[in-house]
């Protein structure tokens, strides 16, 4: 893997593990990741990390289906549900395909260099 892409995927890391939204499995694939590049479990950890990551980034059509409901406004609340809704609806009709929260951006942009990390 270049030097250039693995500086990108540890800076995308260190934002998905400070992202609020992160969920606490992916914090644990990132850091375990992280903790082995450059060792001799680094290929088995990057693989752990991408199937994370893949089961973890929210579909646009999830976050509508759940920002819509009321599962969504009970964790959201109703106004921020309503807020969230209308944001991913946008960002749909831009042509996005993941939810834009800090977590879903970083695993995107790490998924995006996914062949090159594997």
């Amino acid at each position: 893997m270049k030097k250039e892409t693995l500086d990108f995927v540890k800076e995308k890391t260190a934002a998905l593990i400070a992202a609020h939204s992160c969920s606490a499995e992916a914090k644990a694939a990132a850091e375990k990741w992280l903790a082995a590049v450059g060792t001799a479990e680094e290929a088995e950890a990057t693989k752990a990390y991408i199937a994370e990551l893949e089961a973890d980034i929210m579909p646009i059509d999830g976050l509508i289906a759940f920002s819509g409901s009321e599962a969504g406004i009970g964790v959201f609340g109703a106004e921020l549900a309503k807020n969230i809704l209308a944001h991913a609806e946008e960002i749909k009709a831009d042509g996005a395909a993941y939810c834009d929260c800090p977590a879903c951006a970083a695993c995107k942009a790490i998924l995006d260099k996914k062949a090159e990390l594997l």
